[in-house]
């Protein structure tokens, strides 16, 4: 970016690491935060910006995106992204992370997490250090859990050894088939192809297994069943290095959403039961869950317009992501500061970035945000590249107002 003018946002309410917003502002220098409270001043010669009440929050971090898709990203608040290898061509080669690495600067930066295994195929191990090398900032298994233990358990080792987090899917391959959705009433009812929920439990018990074994440290990208999110809240009490994600839908939906055969609805994990739901909602609540990701996957007509079972999974996830999770500040599930936690500061920790939170010294990436503006949700007026939303229609509360990335206004 070309050097500009230190900036000031003032009168604004800054997201805190703890507690509520406080009134205050913050100054930045180049691409870098160097004040933030309640004196912080404008200097001669600064860019200010009135923030006129609006909270003063870190741009977000997205983890684990399946495609680069800036508009999207910078109407949601989203300043880095971290690009799953499922690509046209598979981030399983040092030159293809190095292209992604660099495929959204400087308004946005792409952190690629590196393929497992060669072609995501599950067996082989990808060249996983000179992948780090090349930018990687985690490796990960793409769509499909590993099914081979043994890859697992070599993938697990390696990453340990190079200090790579390892980003899984969680749903035992053998056991989900070609599902499309939970074992249930609902599947039974409207003659869906099903597994049971059980499917992500045994596949998390497994990885904790290995992840104990060698000392890894796991990330489950998505964790969305009673079960599997006990046996992540065990694993926490013994001291292992997981963390677990998950994304909006299934914090919102059950799979009572699925009657109308609506495809935006068809997800990988597909979703649950209403108790499910309820149990994903108490696990953001008491910390089970780490981070809110977007699983942002727009797919356009060739891919959803198809019978339920045809359909590709994958929704348009990136412009909900804000306003649903501020959702649950309002319904009292989390407060303001845990909710930029699972949105911001945890996704760019566990990828090893200077960024997420409002600190001197971390990346200027900034949004101005009013967590109370109304609109509605509507897939035929995104600004993502297709509108494969289950919120379609939806009236949701908080929108970007304004965005910097290193100190540079985008969007």
């Amino acid at each position: 970016m070309k050097d500009l003018a230190p900036l000031a946002i003032l009168n604004g309410r800054i997201v805190l690491p703890e507690g509520e917003p406080a009134r205050g502002g913050l100054r930045c220098e180049g691409d870098r935060i160097v004040a933030v409270g309640p004196d912080v001043a404008a200097q001669e010669g600064d860019r200010v910006v009135d923030a006129r009440g609006a909270l003063i929050a870190p741009g977000l971090v997205d983890l684990g995106v399946f495609a680069i898709d800036k508009p999207a990203f910078h109407f949601g608040g989203i300043t880095r992204a971290a690009l799953m290898p499922d690509q046209g061509t598979v981030l399983d080669k040092p030159a293809a992370v190095r292209f992604a690495a660099q495929s959204g600067k400087p308004d946005l930066w792409v952190h690629p997490l590196a393929a497992a295994t060669k072609g995501l195929e599950g067996t082989e191990l990808a060249e996983l250090a000179l992948m780090r090398d090349a930018g990687a900032r985690a490796v990960a298994t793409g769509r499909r859990w590993i099914g081979d233990s043994g890859a697992m358990h070599r993938l697990l080792s390696y990453g340990a050894m190079l200090d790579l987090v390892v980003v899984t899917h969680a749903e035992d391959g053998g056991l989900a088939g070609q599902a499309v959705a939970t074992a249930g009433e609902m599947a039974t009812r409207l003659g869906l192809p099903a597994a049971p929920a059980q499917a992500e439990a045994l596949a998390v018990a497994r990885d904790l297994m290995l992840a104990e074994l060698t000392g890894a440290r796991l990330h489950f990208r998505q964790v969305t069943t009673a079960a599997a999110l006990d046996l992540v809240r065990s694993a926490k009490a013994r001291g292992l290095a997981v963390t677990a994600g998950v994304t909006p839908a299934h914090f919102m939906l059950s799979d009572v959403a699925l009657g109308d055969f609506r495809t935006f609805n068809r997800l990988s994990p597909p979703l649950r039961s209403e108790a499910d739901r309820r149990a994903v909602r108490a696990a953001l609540a008491d910390g089970t869950i780490d981070v809110i990701a977007s699983g942002h996957d727009p797919r356009g007509p060739e891919d959803k317009r198809l019978p339920f079972t045809d359909a590709e999974p994958g929704m348009a996830g990136a412009e909900t992501l804000l306003p649903l999770t501020l959702g649950l500040v309002r319904d009292g599930v989390i407060d303001t500061a845990r909710a930029f936690r699972l949105l911001a500061a945890n996704p760019a920790a566990l990828l090893g970035v200077r960024a997420g939170t409002l600190a001197v010294g971390a990346e200027a990436d900034v949004a101005l945000i009013d967590p109370d503006r109304p609109w509605v949700v509507d897939s035929d007026k995104m600004a993502a590249a297709a509108g494969n939303t289950p919120f379609d229609k939806q009236g949701v509360e908080g929108r970007v107002l304004r965005l910097f990335k290193g100190g540079q206004e985008v969007g």
